[in-house]
């Protein structure tokens, strides 16, 4: 299983780098960041300070969306990293939240992400591709390589990740939405001739290693508050009791009064009263080390291939260096 550190770009972005290069050096390969150009730092500016004091960890964004930029900006930066670096980027894409919503815009429709998805991807690898009704293509790339890892929960998102996607991302480890989600992704690539086990798997989700379980989840609780976002367009889109996305995903979000996105993704937000613990505890990994490790093998046997550690709590270089001692070499070793 691979691993993967997920954190947003507040300044100073000196901190952003020192941490990814700590997770290199417990094991981790990836080094996700937030993508919101209104609520944090730029990320691609930042990804090549990463590479730069990195050897082998692949950087993208978790997620990115084809409203902010252009889609040709985003296959030459993405593009620009690889040429300078060696190929060690992704690109995890989704509808838009944060980032849509706080400029004033509505997310993208999934028909416009599915034909960023293809358009981004061909840029950036050197083929030729149709944007805005215009074809196009970068003629300095050579050799590029740009894998695309979609971001989805609801029905007709998670088809188009099996229909278009290298990867899927799934932000939140239970169990039982895992299996119910990587199953729906994975048929769809099958549907469309594809094969389904080609597609990667990854898992996102605050990770809070200690004893204190009250105290874990009062720092982990805003990931539900966030995940709550998207559970409120589905339930918007198809309705609570519609069949068509388990109600153990739609049920918490009853009390939910509204979301002010200056405290996105920030422990204490107070948006978040309504998130009950049981929900903290499906969506979350907290406890000792060995409960990590324990679910860990659980999300693993469903066919998850990276977990990704929200980091975004009081611990962030005691959670990597636990992940590096302990949960890492368990899964691995």
């Amino acid at each position: 299983m691979d691993f993967g550190l997920v954190l947003q770009t507040d300044p100073p972005a000196s901190d952003v780098v020192d941490l990814m290069r700590r997770a290199e050096r417990n094991g981790f390969r990836y080094g996700w960041t937030f993508d919101s150009a209104v609520l944090w730092q730029e990320p691609f500016v930042i990804y090549s300070r990463i590479l730069e004091h990195t050897e082998r960890l692949i950087v993208g964004p978790m997620v990115t969306n084809p409203g902010t930029r252009t889609w040709e900006v985003t296959a030459s930066t993405f593009a620009t990293l690889n040429d300078m670096y060696g190929n060690r980027t992704v690109c995890g894409i989704g509808r838009g939240d944060s980032a849509m919503r706080v400029a004033g815009r509505r997310p993208n429709t999934l028909a416009r992400l599915g034909e960023a998805i293809d358009a981004i991807r061909d840029l950036a690898e050197g083929r030729e591709a149709e944007v805005d009704g215009g074809r196009m293509r970068l003629p300095w790339v050579k050799d590029g390589r740009l894998p695309v890892w979609m971001a989805a929960y609801g029905p007709k998102a998670l088809a188009l990740a099996g229909r278009k996607a290298d990867g899927f991302i799934l932000q939140l480890a239970d169990p039982f939405l895992t299996e119910w989600m990587v199953h729906a992704v994975r048929a769809a690539a099958a549907d469309a001739g594809r094969d389904p086990d080609a597609i990667t798997v990854c898992v996102a989700a605050p990770a809070y290693i200690g004893d204190d379980l009250a105290y874990a989840r009062e720092q982990c609780r805003w990931f539900g508050g966030m995940v709550g976002n998207h559970v409120a367009d589905l339930v918007s889109r198809y309705g609570e009791h519609s069949g068509a996305i388990p109600e153990s995903l739609t049920a918490y979000i009853a009390q939910r009064q509204g979301y002010d996105y200056s405290h996105h993704g920030r422990t204490g937000n107070p948006d978040t009263a309504f998130v009950p613990d049981d929900i903290v505890d499906r969506f979350c990994l907290l406890g000792p080390a060995e409960a990590h490790v324990e679910k860990l093998r659980t999300l693993r046997g469903l066919g998850v291939d990276q977990f990704a550690v929200y980091a975004m709590h009081d611990a962030k270089e005691r959670t990597i260096d636990a992940y590096g001692s302990e949960v890492i070499p368990a899964l691995n070793g």
